[in-house]
């Protein structure tokens, strides 16, 4: 059975997410500050009526920070128990594998703490992160208290 990602970049690597957990993607827009958010929380946007945390992917994974430029884009997904954006660089494609083309993570680097497997590709590796383990569970706690906040 073949798995669905959604690959995007972030400067020159590529990563991916499992389709069923984005929702959509959209153009960059004005991101509203969220006082007492995590550090990894760049803010909050509306999107069709719902608050959405965005997350800044760069820090998270230790990537140089930049500006968010008008290019640009937000990938609108969901964890188990909240719905976030993640700002990357551009989307390049949805892709579909063999699931057996997957290597698990923990058996390449056990330090790779977000990230659930490695798919290669005739171009290159994918790194497909599992957004559940995007935030911790104190940084999960600090968002929830600043968003009941706004």
């Amino acid at each position: 059975m073949n798995e669905q990602l959604i690959v995007f970049s972030l400067g020159e690597q590529r990563y991916a997410l499992r389709l069923a957990a984005v929702d959509g993607v959209m153009r960059a827009v004005a991101i509203n500050p969220l006082p007492q958010a995590p550090g990894i929380v760049l803010g909050i946007v509306n999107v069709q009526g719902r608050i959405i945390p965005i997350i800044n992917v760069r820090r998270r994974f230790g990537l140089p920070q930049r500006e968010i430029a008008l290019t640009d884009q937000i990938v609108i997904a969901h964890t188990a128990r909240r719905t976030v954006g993640l700002v990357v660089d551009s989307v390049a494609d949805v892709i579909a594998y063999p699931a057996q083309a997957m290597t698990e993570a923990q058996s390449i680097l056990s330090s790779m703490a977000y990230v659930e497997g490695v798919v290669k590709l005739p171009d290159g590796l994918v790194l497909i992160h599992d957004l559940d383990r995007f935030l911790s569970l104190e940084e999960e706690t600090s968002l929830e208290q600043a968003l009941e906040t706004t």
